[in-house]
């Protein structure tokens, strides 16, 4: 499992990203949806800067218009766009202009048949309610895991995500509540153990 795909996301200060990237995170990601996590694009910028080219760094969007998430993605820096509300086709058509890695997250109730499809780089299977921390029955036997890569979310944390990974063959895991001390608020010592877990 070593060469799980990581990302970290919800980050909101230098000491978060500066973890996740020390710890070998792959990706971090900014939200710019409405959320506990929400970060402006010039707090975005300022954090994006700290980041190493080889760590992936995600802006993550619900419900906006193209036209905004186009602008904050340009603002802040971001080299990836994921989208997390109804999104249409349309989205990735336009937005695939613009060179940028496009993750395409869902609810686990309606798994696509594969990566792709859309026009996405990545698919994202979350929990119904998405940062809720919650997570869905990824170890039903009900559940086909998508064709090509996809990262699994919802309710993952340091003590399920190796398993979790291991019975849905997931590319990559993503991770925000479950390495938090409080709601929006980051633990380094969670985001250690969480990325030191996905990769034993």
């Amino acid at each position: 499992m070593s060469d799980l795909f990581v990302k970290v996301c919800g980050l909101r200060t230098g000491q978060d990203v500066d973890t996740a990237v020390e710890a070998g995170a792959d990706a971090v990601g900014f939200v710019f949806a409405a959320s506990a996590r929400t970060v402006d694009a010039a707090t975005a910028r300022r954090l994006v800067q700290r980041v190493p080219a080889r760590v992936l760094t995600v802006g993550v969007f619900r419900g906006q218009s193209v036209d905004e998430v186009r602008r904050l993605t340009e603002e802040s820096g971001i080299r990836a766009v994921q989208l997390h509300g109804d999104e249409g086709p349309e989205y990735y058509e336009t937005l695939r202009e613009d060179g940028r890695t496009l993750i395409r997250a869902t609810a686990a109730t309606a798994v696509p048949c594969r990566c792709g499809d859309w026009g996405e780089d990545l698919l994202l299977l979350d929990a119904p309610d998405p940062g809720s921390g919650k997570p869905w029955n990824w170890a039903s036997p009900k559940f086909t895991a998508p064709a090509g890569r996809w990262l699994l979310a919802g309710g993952l944390r340091p003590d399920n995500v190796h398993r979790a990974a291991e019975v849905t063959g997931a590319w990559g895991v993503d991770v925000s509540s479950g390495v938090e001390s409080e709601r929006g608020v980051k633990s380094p010592e969670l985001i250690r153990a969480f990325i030191a877990a996905a990769r034993q």
